[in-house]
């Protein structure tokens, strides 16, 4: 039986909306800005494609949610971790509170996504307009210098790339993967393990 044009549980439009781009994220993280479909969304939301369509337009629009919601998240993440303790302490928390991000199934890896899309004319703009946003929240509302805050972000994308090249999987039988984990994550493996993408996850 095919999917109804318009789902069959009654929802709040937003709500539906929230799970459609959850589900986009971990699309997008799986197949790439160029492997995905609106189609592929529409499967992975259990939705039809027409629905996704008329509720996003092109995959595009579709993608730049995504990214506006995976920065939202981020600086909610963030800015819940930013009280207690400052410099060291909350830099520490803010770290953990990323880490947890990866339950998020493909927001760091959608983040790098659009990053990579930086001279498309379009996501380009939004990608840089996220990543600066991100920085100043850094110093002005975490209060790190720019030192601290340029060590912060460069270990966040360590921590991006090793999620995207799904080196969790050999994470105890490569020593220098290992190392990597050790200096980027700021707790022990067990405590993320379950939730890194695997390498052959697929949406």
């Amino acid at each position: 039986m095919e999917i109804d044009e318009v789902p069959r549980t009654r929802m709040p439009a937003a709500e539906r909306r929230e799970l459609i781009l959850r589900d986009a994220t971990a699309v997008f993280a799986s197949n790439g800005y160029g492997g995905t479909t609106t189609d592929l969304v529409a499967q992975a939301a259990g939705v039809s494609q027409p629905y996704v369509v008329r509720m996003f337009g092109t995959k595009e629009k579709l993608f730049l949610a995504v990214l506006e919601r995976a920065e939202r998240i981020l600086a909610e993440t963030f800015r819940a971790a930013i009280p207690g303790p400052d410099g060291k302490e909350r830099r520490e928390r803010m770290g953990m509170a990323y880490v947890g991000l990866i339950a998020e199934r493909g927001l760091h890896q959608v983040l790098m996504q659009a990053f990579l899309l930086g001279g498309d004319p379009v996501v380009g703009p939004e990608a840089r307009s996220s990543f600066l946003r991100i920085w100043r929240l850094a110093i002005d509302e975490a209060g790190m210098t720019e030192e601290d805050a340029r060590s912060f972000i460069a270990n966040g994308m360590l921590i991006n790339t090793l999620v995207a090249l799904r080196l969790g999987d050999a994470y105890g039988a490569d020593p220098d993967i290992d190392a990597m984990f050790t200096v980027a994550f700021p707790c022990s493996f067990d405590v993320f393990k379950d939730n890194l993408p695997t390498a052959a996850e697929r949406y």
